[in-house]
Order: structure tokens, then C-alpha cells, then sequence
């Protein structure tokens, strides 16, 4: 499939989110390296095990910035934000090129959260248990804030 076939939903990358501690915001950044079967270097939810990356949409922090939550990139402990692709329209199972390099595949969309976060309590509301995907390293690489997000293809719905 060629990067300009339009059949299969694309996307972009806003921007690269790391942690060294669970439980709090990310560090928005420009890059980095994804492992095969592992996550993001140096983010503290990188290991072996189903969501070691987690995508949320530039267009959910929207509707919580509308809602007058202060919030951006990396907020929601997101790994990778998005723009321009409906993560939670994407089957477990669907595969991902982003970048030149790293392939996903999706894993998991939302998750329980067992306790409030802050940006619950702030808000009233928090969109990544319903509207982040999370994902397992396929193959690792670089991944820069405005690379591609292709879907290869589709997991079952």
C-alpha cells in the first residue's frame, strides 16, 4: 500500500510523550525510540506486557479543553497524541506504521481506571479510558512529532 492510498484511515503524530514515574503527566516532546516488544525507551510504561504504548487524539484533549480544563499533549499520560485519524474507530488487532520505521498494533481501547486521576477531579471527566488505544511494539524505530500514522490494516471488529 502506498503512503498516499487513502482506503485505509491516516493520521499524524502531534507529538512523543515520556515518563520516568507511572501515575503522572508526560514531558511532551519531539521524538523517540520505540523498542520491538517493549514500549518507549526510557518511559516508565514500556515492558512486557499489552499496553506498552498508549495514543490519544489531539481531538479528545480538544473536547476537554473546551469543557475549560487547561490540558495538552501528554496530559492524559498519553504516549503518542494524535491528529487526524479516530483511534477509538480502530479494532484490536489493527496494525500501524508510524514513521518510516515502527509498526504497532493495537491492543487494547480504554481501560478501567481503578482510582481518579487529577484530571478527573479537575474536570469532572477524563477521555482517556474511553477514547486511548493502546498498543504492543511489532517492530521498533524513531518516531518524530508530523510522521505519518498509516493503518496497514484492520484488526477484527
Amino acid at each position: 500500500m502506498s503512503e498516499h492510498d487513502s482506503a485505509l484511515p491516516q493520521g499524524r503524530v502531534v507529538s512523543v510523550n515520556l515518563s520516568e514515574r507511572k501515575t503522572v503527566r508526560k514531558t511532551r516532546g519531539s521524538e523517540g525510540v520505540l523498542v520491538e516488544g517493549h514500549g518507549f525507551e526510557g518511559d516508565a510504561h514500556a515492558g512486557d506486557w499489552h499496553r506498552q504504548v498508549s495514543l490519544l487524539a489531539r481531538e479528545s484533549i480538544d473536547m476537554m479543553v473546551a469543557k475549560g480544563l487547561a490540558v495538552d499533549a501528554g496530559d492524559f499520560a498519553e504516549n503518542i497524541t494524535t491528529e487526524g485519524i479516530a483511534l477509538v474507530s480502530l479494532p484490536v488487532g489493527t496494525v500501524l506504521r508510524v514513521g518510516d520505521e515502527a509498526v504497532l498494533e493495537v491492543s487494547q481501547i480504554g481501560k478501567v481506571c481503578h482510582t481518579k486521576c487529577a484530571i478527573y477531579y479537575q474536570a469532572g471527566d477524563c477521555v482517556m479510558p474511553r477514547e486511548g488505544i493502546f498498543a504492543v511494539v511489532r517492530r521498533g524505530g524513531r518516531v518524530r512529532a508530523g510522521d505519518p500514522i498509516v493503518v496497514e490494516s484492520l484488526g477484527e471488529a
